[in-house]
Order: structure tokens, then C-alpha cells, then sequence
């Protein structure tokens, strides 16, 4: 008896899913893609020896082009002229008790070739978020911390590589 609704309910999962699929990839829906890089070869300067902008940067860039230690034999020079994680203290009760948080991360960065000729002229990116806080879940608020940061770095990074898409070499 549950193995005979089991496979009508399948059967009528099954029947709804196809023509559901066949409408999406009819009317052009795709997930997205990072945007496709004109240039092979990349250098990152500027940034701290253990930036986790800079690995999220270079995870992103490997996919597409080589991503080389040496600038002269690079044909993108990226430089970081500020990398910056900030956090600071928007709300308190009058106990002088954290309330609300905001979260900030900036990068301004450049980017030229080897040369010296400039292919994306000094840029900032800011991304802020707020956060509530309470001293009674400070684990569980200092994951949500870390999470909201990898999410803005994770959008910065989709940030850059929109911009250096626009680079003709």
C-alpha cells in the first residue's frame, strides 16, 4: 500500500518537474557565471602576506587565468592600496552593553599593466552590514560575525572581477 502511493506521488513529482525545467532553459534562465576575462595573466600587489581578501581573489582569478607572483611577466598588475576589515560599536545600553555592531570591509585597489599603463584608475569598495548583538550568544554571534564577512568578501571579490572584466589588454 505505502509502496504503491510512494510511486504515484514519484510519478507526479517526476511529470511536474520536466515541463517546469523544459520552461526555464525555454525562456533563457541560467545560473550566473563570473564574468569571462580578457587577459591570461595576473599579479597581486599591495595586499598583507595573509589577506583573506587577497585568497578569495586569487581562488577566483586561477579559475580563469594564471595568477603569477612576478609583475614584470604578468599582463594585469592589481594593487591593493587598502585592504580593511573593520568593526565598531553603533548601539550600547546605558550599562555601557554592546547592542548593535556594524561590520565594515573596504578595499581600494588600481589596476595597470607592467608598463605602467593604467587599465582601471583607483576604486573603492565598501560594503558595510549591521549586526545586533547579546553577551549571552557571544559564540554564536561571533559565527554570525565571520559569516557576514565572508559573504561581503565573497561580494567584493564578484565586485572586482566585474571590473577587471572591462579590461581590454
Amino acid at each position: 500500500m505505502w509502496s504503491s502511493r510512494r510511486r504515484l506521488l514519484r510519478g507526479v513529482g517526476l511529470g511536474l518537474a520536466l515541463p517546469a525545467a523544459a520552461l526555464l532553459g525555454g525562456c533563457g534562465f541560467q545560473l550566473r557565471r563570473p564574468p569571462e576575462l580578457q587577459f591570461q595573466s595576473i599579479a597581486l600587489l599591495g595586499f598583507a602576506p595573509r589577506s583573506p581578501m587577497a585568497d578569495a581573489l586569487r581562488e577566483q582569478l586561477r579559475l580563469q587565468v594564471r595568477v603569477l607572483e612576478a609583475p614584470e611577466r604578468a599582463q594585469v598588475v592589481l594593487r591593493a592600496l587598502e585592504d580593511q576589515r573593520e568593526r565598531s560599536v553603533v548601539a550600547s545600553t546605558s550599562a555601557a552593553q554592546v547592542r548593535e555592531l556594524q561590520l565594515r570591509l573596504k578595499l581600494s585597489f588600481r589596476a595597470d599593466t607592467p608598463a605602467g599603463r593604467e587599465l582601471i584608475p583607483s576604486s573603492e569598495l565598501l560594503l558595510q552590514r549591521d549586526m545586533s548583538y547579546s553577551e549571552t550568544a557571544a559564540l554564536a554571534k561571533e559565527f554570525e560575525e565571520a559569516e557576514l564577512f565572508r559573504e561581503m568578501q565573497a561580494d567584493l571579490v564578484g565586485q572586482v572581477l566585474r571590473r577587471l572584466a572591462a579590461v581590454k589588454v
